[in-house]
């Protein structure tokens, strides 16, 4: 089986580079990089394996942190709210899980799978259900593509396990358990979409962690050499640089367990005289320049400080940073109809079409 070894190396360069896939989202990766590193140096390995090597009949489960942002960053974890999500699964099926899926390849929810696994000692699978990250849980292409959501688990702080067993549809879960983490303190621990090692290899986008490595480790080397950082992100990203400005203006608060507003930017260099502004729901959703759309969702809009390249989320948006923002093109699992139906501009309640990055 074709696995590799996060240590904590390969922590450092994962968190940078799944800061910047993130969009914005994903929580906090700083907070997640501290629960991990606490385990890998108490002796407790996470494995990677790649998901064509994932036997058909295993049993896998997507594991992640939901709620705003800004919540993680105020209201510290406790660390095992995920794990004890996945054990309220195990104790519901009566299974034991064999691995675990990343719903997303964002910020702090890219290493909470790598908790779970360590506190487990199961592998984490190289993929993930969004190739970026996303506000709600209908948005994974687990879901999209056929998977049901049911049972969910989620787990707080406090030592409560709450499972739904049943339900009409992703939608309705994700109000019913969207509630529920609001009245957790607004993050809670979240498992989710019970599939087998055939049907992640159907619904899953493949590589992502792996991505998120080489791209991380691209910009720790760019910042040893003294290159231009921004050169080292669009290689390993693809994608186009769509602004360099300052931020002039934040607007955003934090309600029904999402970090919504908008974050308008000041050009500097080649775009001095232009003005760029973001709206963000937990991930940046749609840009524009000078009033004229430069990119929408899905396809990734990313933001990173212009010095050094380290990703810049939507709680930690400034009056005064200097930052660059990328468009990349998101995974074509995220641009079939039925996808563009659940992650598409429309479903974010902007009456716009999408039309992909390298098109615009």
């Amino acid at each position: 089986m074709n696995t590799w070894r996060i240590d904590e190396d390969a922590l450092e360069s994962i968190v940078i580079g799944a800061g910047i896939l993130g969009t914005g989202g994903g929580g906090n990766p700083y907070v997640g990089k501290l629960t991990a590193r606490k385990l890998l140096r108490a002796g407790r390995p996470v494995e990677v394996v790649a998901l064509d090597d994932v036997p058909d009949d295993w049993n896998l489960c997507v594991a992640g942190g939901m709620g705003a942002p800004t919540v993680s960053v105020e209201k510290l974890p406790r660390g095992t709210e995920t794990t004890d999500a996945v054990l309220a699964l195990e104790t519901h099926t009566g299974q034991r899980i064999d691995a675990i899926l990343p719903a997303e390849i964002g910020g702090g929810n890219s290493i909470e799978p790598m908790v779970v696994a360590a506190n487990l000692g199961v592998p984490v699978v190289d993929a993930d259900g969004m190739g970026r990250a996303f506000p709600v849980m209908p948005m994974i292409t687990y879901l999209i593509y056929g998977i049901s959501p049911f049972p969910c688990a989620l787990a707080d702080e406090k030592g409560n396990r709450v499972v739904f067993s049943h339900g009409v549809d992703s939608h309705w879960l994700e109000r019913l358990a969207r509630t529920s983490t609001v009245q957790m303190g607004g993050f809670a621990g979240c498992a989710v979409a019970w599939m087998s090692g055939a049907d992640a290899k159907r619904t899953a986008i493949d590589g992502t962690l792996s991505w998120a490595r080489r791209l991380g480790d691209r910009v720790r080397r760019a910042r040893v050499a003294r290159e231009d950082v921004l050169d080292g992100i669009v290689e390993v990203a693809g994608g186009r640089p769509l602004f360099h400005g300052k931020v002039v203006d934040v607007e955003r608060d934090s309600a029904g367990g999402f970090a919504r507003g908008q974050v308008v930017l000041d050009g500097f260099g080649g775009d001095t005289g232009a003005q760029m502004t973001i709206s963000f729901r937990n991930e940046f959703l749609v840009a524009w320049r000078d009033g004229e759309i430069v990119a929408t969702v899905p396809d990734l809009i990313c933001m990173v400080n212009r010095e050094d390249g380290e990703p810049i989320t939507v709680e930690r948006l400034r009056y005064g940073f200097r930052v660059a923002v990328l468009g990349v093109p998101c995974s074509d699992l995220l641009r079939t109809p039925e996808a563009l139906a659940v992650v598409g501009p429309p479903a974010f309640g902007y009456d716009l079409p999408f039309e992909p990055l390298e098109a615009r």
